[in-house]
């Protein structure tokens, strides 16, 4: 099977490769990430020399790089994206270049092409915030039967990021019901694991307590996400890859919903650090209260759960960015 890869030398793009190289003998993977500053190619130094890898050095929004890329391809896996909240509240416009352009210019050329299927990996945030977030209602204690998204729910984007996602997924869809495309949908919640960037929560609390610098946290930090192991989303991708109905949409998360200051006080536990170090600071716009997936379509269609237990996993990820500091440095 060859596959288009897009932003592969991100975070979970990075794993997403890892992860089909060392579970599929029949995979052929072609990696084109831009390389902006989320890319880091230090993140597949270890599959680089595999002859089923190739990398190019390219942009998805042009279109005389993609087109021959699709020729002999069976699925493209399109992870390439800004995704970053604040930055897009700062400047959206690359989000909608990348989220949107983007993925129009690796539709259409999939679609003449003829690519077998178009897998447009997104996220959790297009459907905005859970009702408890209403300031007029107590929120519930994270974990609780509470509503969680499903693939049925309504799209509320609320940030630039999220809303230039949404296009992208409507856009990706229309493509299936319109021209018959095989277009499948896998929406996440927030990820965590090693190779993420250090602007991302977990990351960037880690490396500033690794550096005895204050952890500056949101508001009250009490705004909750239901958080998942990049290799458990990797699996879930895959899985969506090969069994999933053309036309779904999948919701895949982890079971682990957290407070942000619990997060935070998690890893400052796991790196030996004084809660002293947590600064609390203007909260960010427009900031969704809580997020919760529910993946039962998931569990149901795909044979897919989370594996990754967050209080088991969450130390080993410190760990990993404890022992690589040449790594996030760097980036």
């Amino acid at each position: 099977m060859k596959l288009l890869v897009t932003g592969g030398a991100g975070f979970i793009g990075s794993n997403l490769v890892r992860h089909l190289l060392n579970t599929h003998e029949d995979v052929e993977i072609v990696n084109l990430d831009a390389l902006t500053y989320a890319g880091n190619l230090a993140s597949l130094t270890d599959i680089e020399d595999d002859p089923r890898y190739g990398f190019v050095h390219g942009d998805i929004c042009d279109a005389d790089t993609v087109r021959p890329l699709m020729e002999g391809t069976d699925a493209v896996l399109h992870l390439a994206a800004e995704s970053h909240v604040d930055r897009s509240i700062e400047s959206d416009a690359p989000f909608v270049r990348t989220n949107v352009i983007g993925t129009y210019v690796l539709l259409a050329a999939a679609l003449e092409a003829g690519v077998g299927r178009f897998v447009q990996v997104s996220t959790d945030e297009v459907y905005g915030e859970l009702p408890w977030s209403d300031p007029e209602h107590p929120d519930p204690e994270p974990g609780s039967e509470a509503a969680r998204f499903t693939e049925d729910t309504r799209l509320a984007p609320r940030s630039p990021y999220s809303a230039t996602k949404a296009a992208g997924d409507l856009l990706a869809l229309s493509y299936h019901t319109t021209h018959g495309m095989d277009v499948v949908v896998t929406r996440s919640s927030n990820n965590y694991g090693p190779f993420q960037h250090p602007e991302k929560l977990i990351p960037l609390m880690v490396t500033h307590a690794i550096d005895g610098s204050s952890l500056p946290v949101y508001g009250d930090g009490l705004n909750i996400r239901d958080w998942i192991h990049v290799e458990d989303h990797c699996r879930g991708i895959d899985a969506a890859l090969r069994q999933g109905k053309a036309g779904r949409v999948y919701n895949f998360g982890g079971d682990a919903e957290r407070t942000n200051l619990q997060v935070v006080r998690a890893i400052l536990g796991a790196v030996g650090a004084s809660e002293d170090l947590i600064e609390f600071v203007p909260d960010r716009k427009g900031h969704d209260r809580r997020y919760a997936i529910d993946a039962s379509r998931a569990h149901t269609e795909l044979g897919w759960s989370p594996q990754a237990d967050f209080d088991a996993a969450l130390p080993e990820t410190v760990k990993w960015y404890v022992e690589q500091k040449g790594w996030w440095r760097a980036v």
